[in-house]
């Protein structure tokens, strides 16, 4: 590790990322489970600043009142001691055999008013604890086969759905925002949202859309053979990106949930050079601010001093390519490179300032096709220097 985490670099940690017993279809758990606040304790002690949490994270499914605000306050209480930050909170509306067709999109409607109502005790809990980000992961919200779903249907409750629970956070004056977290599919065989793009135009249709925002992943994005770097570029100039999952993927696989850089490396690169540096050529663009979120799955062959390595390594590999892409952004070969290749070129308007389509149609310019068609970019130097900066 170049250097060691700080509570300023805001690294988070879903309570189900450490937490994970590491049973699978295949096969049995392969290590115990602690309480919530001793990985809570442990993540603080490794650097963390921030955990996050489902709420059958912290209690069970058919866990009664007294027994919810027990877990729940000795879960702050340990957060408060370690000097940790609750700053998300989402909701388990796929695991119990009840939600097999969805919460939200469900044929039943019986099992829709149940999942409401758990997603809405959830939002409160998460204003309880002092979070600002609402989660909302559609696992179950899909289908295996087409003819099983009035789709225009689905989409309607979805938006009902979404819009309900946007509304009760403002009608509860809570200070919190949802992020809306697509993936093309796994558990079900299509799940309903599965790309930011599918997110976005759900959005837009929303009454209460101003707090609805993204939660973009990176396998997701990577399941679908989409650019997680794009994608996260697109909600933040949507001014829709509210929170992220980083993690490790190789590819159209399962979703692998491997430890953030063990997937596709370069891509994580470019990944963090947007979040820590922004859009080069537009400094007054929108830069993430918020935490670092790993949502990501020790791997199965690991015990306990394993969870927490996986932890660190998450965190260092952050670390390491935060430090390579401060050095590439200062290299001036670089600058040389990007000047050569026009990137700069994409911030000043196609059009002139106060130009009319009408004048823009008149004007008489001069334009060399010949020289425009042997124009050389020199993309692939500039890579191959973001390749020298991330493995010289």
């Amino acid at each position: 590790m170049s250097r060691q985490p700080t509570k300023e670099d805001k690294f988070s940690f879903g309570l189900w990322t450490v937490g994970w017993p590491a049973a699978d279809p295949f096969g049995l758990p392969t290590r115990p489970v602690l309480d919530p606040w001793e990985y809570a304790t442990r993540l603080a002690e490794l650097g963390a600043y921030a955990i996050t949490f489902h709420d059958n994270d912290v209690f069970d499914f058919d866990a009664d009142a007294a027994t919810r605000s027990a877990r729940v306050g000795e879960l702050v209480r340990a957060c408060e001691a370690a000097g940790l930050v609750i700053e998300m909170v989402t909701t388990n509306t796929f695991t119990h055999p009840i939600f097999k067709d969805g919460g939200l999109t469900s044929n039943d409607r019986g099992v829709r008013r149940f999942g409401l109502r758990k997603i809405l005790q959830a939002v409160d809990l998460a204003a309880e604890v002092g979070a600002t980000t609402f989660v909302m992961w559609g696992g179950r919200e899909g289908a295996e086969y087409d003819g099983s779903k009035d789709l225009y249907g689905a989409f309607e409750r979805y938006k009902e759905g979404l819009d309900t629970v946007a509304a009760y956070i403002k009608e509860q004056g809570h200070d919190l925002r949802i992020g809306l977290e697509p993936k093309p599919n796994e558990p079900r065989g299509d799940i309903l949202l599965p790309t930011v793009g599918h997110a976005l135009a759900m959005i837009a249709e929303l009454e209460h859309g101003d707090i609805v925002g993204l939660n973009p992943e990176t396998g997701h994005e990577q399941m679908a053979n989409l650019n997680y770097t794009h994608a996260i570029a697109q909600a933040l100039w949507s001014d829709k990106l509210f929170h992220i999952d980083l993690n490790g993927q190789r590819g159209l696989k399962y979703d692998q949930d491997l430890v953030f850089g063990h997937g596709d490396l370069l891509s994580a690169f470019f990944t963090v050079d947007l979040l820590e540096n922004g859009f080069p050529g537009n400094p007054d663009a929108p830069r993430y601010t918020g935490p670092r979120h790993f949502d990501y799955k020790p791997s199965r062959t690991e015990h306990l001093a394993g969870v927490w390595e996986s932890a660190k390594a998450c965190m260092g590999t952050y670390l390491m390519l935060a430090d390579k892409a401060a050095a590439f952004r200062a290299d001036s070969r670089v600058a040389e490179a990007m000047a050569y290749a026009g990137v700069g070129e994409l911030a000043s308007p196609t059009l002139a300032a106060g130009e009319s389509v009408t004048d823009f149609l008149a004007a008489d310019e001069p334009f060399d096709l010949d020289a425009a068609a042997e124009r050389d970019y020199g993309f692939v130097r500039l890579n191959q220097l973001a390749l020298e900066h991330l493995v010289g």
